[in-house]
């Protein structure tokens, strides 16, 4: 039997824990699971033996799609064909779409409209992002502007998910 639908908002630090927790998280939730990467391959062989790292963690049957930008339609597709889905993870998405030379406030309008749409479905929905604002204040404008859009955009995922966790150590603690 399938649990109750529930969007959750996952946060930390790099290497955390965030992404254990979430599949533990997802795994309790079904069997059916989809997982939504935000990463692209890239010519870049560090990140590609990451990416492999993470792929070889989860369970062989559960479903990889792989979509930088398009989550809304990512996550409808997915919809009512799987128990949950997992998102990881907003940071590169929203690097993704500075890439494509979207704005503060066009980022922040896109990920409300996409936690939006992960509320309206039947299946229930993980969001993995990363803290990133709790270092020095970066040197550059660029940066410190990566920073801001990514407070941000938690803020609105953390606001409007049904369950919200911040991990740390490898221990979850349940914000909302």
């Amino acid at each position: 039997m399938k649990n109750k639908k529930q969007t959750i908002f996952i946060t930390g630090s790099a290497r955390s824990g965030k992404s254990n927790f979430a599949l533990e998280l997802a795994s309790s939730l079904g069997r059916d699971i989809i997982f939504i990467a935000t990463c692209g391959i890239r010519n870049d062989p560090e990140m590609r033996a990451r990416i492999e790292k993470h792929k070889s963690a989860r369970p062989m049957h559960w479903k990889t799609v792989e979509e930088e930008v398009d989550l809304i339609n990512a996550i409808k597709t997915a919809d009512n064909t799987t128990d949950a889905i997992i998102v990881d993870c907003l940071t590169l998405w929203a690097s993704n779409l500075l890439e494509l030379s979207k704005t503060e406030d066009e980022i922040i309008q896109i990920a409300e409209d996409t936690i939006r749409a992960a509320n309206k479905i039947n299946s229930s929905v993980i969001f993995i992002s990363n803290e990133v604002g709790w270092g020095i204040v970066p040197e550059n404008k660029m940066a410190r502007d990566f920073r801001d859009i990514i407070g941000r955009t938690n803020q609105v995922f953390a606001k409007f998910a049904s369950v919200a966790y911040l991990v740390t150590s490898g221990i979850p603690l349940k914000l909302k």
